[in-house]
């Protein structure tokens, strides 16, 4: 995976992320702590350790909310856009909606999680 520097950020611009590569575990997760962060049936994730994260917009770090015993989901706090997940680990697991360029190669992901906890009906990618 590439060293690459990564930007992004919510959708009103105030939480601005910067994280440097190379990008760790890209995958996409169906368990429920997910579908409920994000709204959607299957999120896309990609993890760097904590060090490698700079917030950087003018709104500074995310709001959290304590998610389980070992992580914390991070949001905007002005218009409510999930960002990803800030593990205890430490690891910031980011979502890949949230990058201004997630058509980069080492952002794809690779691995699906909790496949078994989406619908029989929803089908991630080109395979069933």
């Amino acid at each position: 995976m590439s060293a690459s520097t990564y930007h992004g950020g919510c959708l009103c611009g105030r939480i601005r992320f910067q994280a440097r590569g190379p990008a760790e575990n890209p995958h996409t997760c169906s368990c429920k702590y997910c579908q409920r962060h994000t709204g959607s049936l299957t999120a896309s994730w990609v993890e760097f350790p904590l060090e490698r994260v700079s917030w950087t917009g003018p709104g500074g770090a995310p709001s959290t909310f304590r998610s389980s015993d070992y992580s914390s989901r991070a949001f905007c706090a002005s218009c409510g856009s999930s960002l990803g997940a800030i593990d205890d680990a430490p690891t910031i697991a980011l979502l890949l909606g949230c990058f201004d360029d997630n058509q980069h190669p080492a952002l794809m992901p690779t691995a699906h999680s909790y496949s078994d906890e989406r619908p029989t009906w929803w089908h991630v990618g080109d395979r069933p």
